[in-house]
């Protein structure tokens, strides 16, 4: 393998494994556009796709006891409708142009940012989360299939939820490791998990272990209002980005 590929692979990984240990998140969201500048969507979805297992399955261990937390009724239909949504959403990657779709999520999410500055107690409450739960997974596994980031609809509905740490990271590390389970053989069927590729999805577990209990390390640094502010700042810095389409 090219030594400056496996260089980029770790920075990028790296960088978002510092993230997804402080929050729960971040690891597509940060390595994925950069992977994806140098490779191309497909190639970095793919390398991708073994550190998200892995970092999923390590922080649902790390947090189940979360799992019988008040309000976590929603999560399975969430969760059936994310299988349905990554399964067609594969297919938009190997068929359409994302530029639309990224430009409506991220003036979604900036709308959802601008509500929560303007009214900071709003909060999703258990009815509507239930009510919801099915849309928001249909739209999520739509989004992580078609893009490899589901964070714009899914964090965005489970952070409205206002959970404490702990159930916020075992909610969205259950979403993810969800998605990236039914991506893999709907990314086998469309040609996509090359040898090569997979090969690089494994030597990325070496970032993803050497820093992810760096940001653990800095979440046990922060309260739950500086974690709420950080995960708001990403979601943010999500959709400027994707207004901006940089």
């Amino acid at each position: 393998m090219d030594i400056i590929a496996l260089a980029i692979i770790f920075v990028a990984v790296g960088a978002g494994a510092i993230s997804k240990g402080a929050t729960g998140m971040g690891m597509p969201l940060i390595a994925i556009p950069f992977l994806a500048a140098t490779f191309g969507l497909q190639h970095a979805i793919a390398v991708l796709l073994i550190p998200i297992l892995v970092s999923n399955a390590s922080q649902l261990y790390r947090f189940r006891h979360a799992r019988g937390e008040a309000g976590l009724g929603f999560l399975q239909p969430m969760l059936m409708l994310c299988v349905v949504g990554v399964i067609a959403g594969t297919w938009f990657l190997t068929s359409t142009p994302e530029r639309g779709l990224a430009l409506t999520l991220g003036i979604l999410l900036l709308g959802y940012l601008a509500l929560r500055l303007l009214n900071p107690h709003f909060t999703v409450g258990p009815q509507a989360a239930r009510r919801w739960a099915m849309p928001a997974g249909l739209g999520a596994g739509l989004l992580h299939g078609a893009t490899g980031i589901s964070a714009p609809i899914g964090v965005t509905f489970i952070h409205a939820m206002r959970f404490g740490r702990d159930a916020h990271v075992y909610a969205v590390s259950a979403m993810f490791m969800v998605l990236a389970i039914f991506q893999a053989p709907s990314l086998w069927v469309a040609g996509i998990l090359r040898p090569e590729w997979l090969m690089q999805g494994m030597f990325a577990l070496i970032p993803t272990f050497l820093f992810m209990p760096v940001g653990q390390w800095l979440a046990g640094k922060m309260s739950q209002s500086a974690f709420d502010r950080m995960i708001l700042i990403f979601l943010g810095a999500i959709g400027l980005k994707m207004v901006l389409g940089f």
